[in-house]
């Protein structure tokens, strides 16, 4: 794989990278219309096919904030385009690397020595590459070790890349109002919180105690005086990536089993530590050779307020859904209902959520859930569709819910597809034991 000697960092830089890849995008639906004219028939597919390679190509050599939200984007099944899911899939662990001098020169730099210098062994090439940062093998006093190094320039990207993409996103999800700055901030804040290896550092030890005791779930062992900001020492731990073990498991026990470690893992940590792991895609869990699910990536950490937590998941009650006037009271506490609405808001909106709320938390109705069902899924993808063509919505304030949605919504709509992508069937109860225990 081609490797880079340099990465874009100023603003303009990027920018730049950005206006090209517009071009080409543009080039597209100019070439995707003209045959269209001559073959009326014209499905979409190769043009979402070319744009998801271009845009891809684009992102890749950008990283940072810019290829994270590539990454986002492809955990988004139902609604994105399968062309756009199959290759935004790759900046989840399959980007062009940084050079060898490249690595050599931040090792040097954040911990001041040669990585050859501080390891028996050390491979030169990466042996993959995500949004923000790539993974190395080492070796040192007979352990194998795996070493994240981010890549240069990342953490000072991230303010001007967002906003690059702001005036996008505003138009695209119809953000309006005097606060919607809070939503950017968000994303703002906790992507740097992925650039401060220390921060991981802290983090991943600390789930990892609080979380060892989980049955069929395995953390890696860190090393704090092989690390830095900008560098992450962990034991290396054989396995496949989630996505990989799936596409060719044919075993459901083995399926329920790794997927019932999975919720077990979140709803732990969900319910009794009021913090979550809230970057759920497949590059982030491994399967290990004894069918052991593998947390391995702790950057993105989302605390849970109190007063976010309970009406939240009061929503995922029937018995809530179902009473309008306790249903009412929860959708104004989340920010989801405002004062300053107008009454056709306030009934298109209560609308809205009802039915996205009583499909969205049947997995929560009872005490096993089967992540395997088609039609379940089918009805998510259904409804985003309506949700695309509808006029109305575009029409009214999409400002709508607490900052705290776009990282707990993002965390359940990732769990719910590496589920589905297990076929795993979960009693949702059984988490409960271990917190008691």
């Amino acid at each position: 794989m081609k490797t880079l000697d340099k990465i874009p960092t100023g603003k303009i830089e990027r920018a730049s990278q950005l206006v090209k890849t517009g071009f080409k995008v543009g080039g597209n639906y100019v070439a995707y219309y003209g045959e269209k004219i001559v073959n009326p028939s014209l499905n979409r597919d190769k043009l979402n096919e070319n744009n998801a390679e271009d845009i891809y190509d684009g992102l890749k050599n950008l990283k940072g904030s810019a290829l994270k939200v590539a990454q986002m984007l492809s955990m988004d099944k139902s609604i994105m385009p399968q062309q756009y899911v199959d290759k935004f899939s790759l900046s989840q662990f399959s980007v062009p690397p940084l050079s060898a001098p490249l690595v050599r020169k931040t090792f040097k730099k954040y911990l001041g020595q040669y990585p050859e210098n501080l390891y028996d062994t050390f491979t030169p090439d990466a042996m993959n590459a995500a949004s923000i940062g790539q993974v190395h093998k080492a070796t040192k006093d007979g352990k194998n070790l795996a070493v994240k190094i981010q890549y240069p320039g990342v953490a000072d990207s991230i303010s001007s890349d967002l906003a690059l993409v702001k005036p996008f996103a505003i138009r695209m999800f119809n953000i309006k109002g005097k606060d919607s700055d809070k939503y950017f901030k968000e994303v703002e804040d906790k992507l740097l919180e992925e650039t401060d290896y220390n921060l991981e550092l802290k983090q991943s030890i600390e789930v990892s105690n609080w979380c060892k005791h989980i049955e069929n779930l395995r953390f890696p062992e860190y090393y704090p005086e092989l690390s830095s900001e900008k560098i992450l020492t962990m034991e290396w731990i054989d396995g496949e990536h989630l996505s990989e073990f799936a596409s060719h498991n044919n075993d459901s026990v083995k399926g329920d089993k790794i997927g019932q470690a999975l919720w077990d893992f979140y709803m732990y940590q969900m319910h009794h530590l009021k913090q979550v792991h809230a970057d759920p895609h497949p590059g982030n869990f491994l399967i290990d050779k004894n069918d052991k699910l593998v947390a391995i990536d702790f950057g993105c950490i989302k605390q849970v307020p109190i007063d976010f937590y309970v009406p939240y998941f009061e929503l995922a009650k029937p018995e809530i859904i179902d009473n309008p006037k306790l249903f009412n009271e929860k959708l104004y506490e989340l920010e989801i209902l405002r004062q300053d609405d107008s009454k056709e808001e306030i009934v298109y909106f209560t609308k809205l959520f009802h039915d996205l709320l009583s499909l969205f938390t049947k997995p929560f109705h009872g005490d096993f859930f089967d992540f395997s069902d088609d039609n379940f899924f089918g009805q998510i993808a259904t409804m985003g569709e309506e949700f695309a063509k509808d006029t109305q919505l575009r029409k009214m304030n999409g400002n709508r819910g607490s900052k705290h949605f776009l990282y707990i919504n993002r965390t359940f709509f990732g769990l719910y597809n590496l589920l589905h992508d297990l076929k795993a069937r979960v009693n949702t109860k059984t988490f409960e034991k271990f917190i008691t225990e």
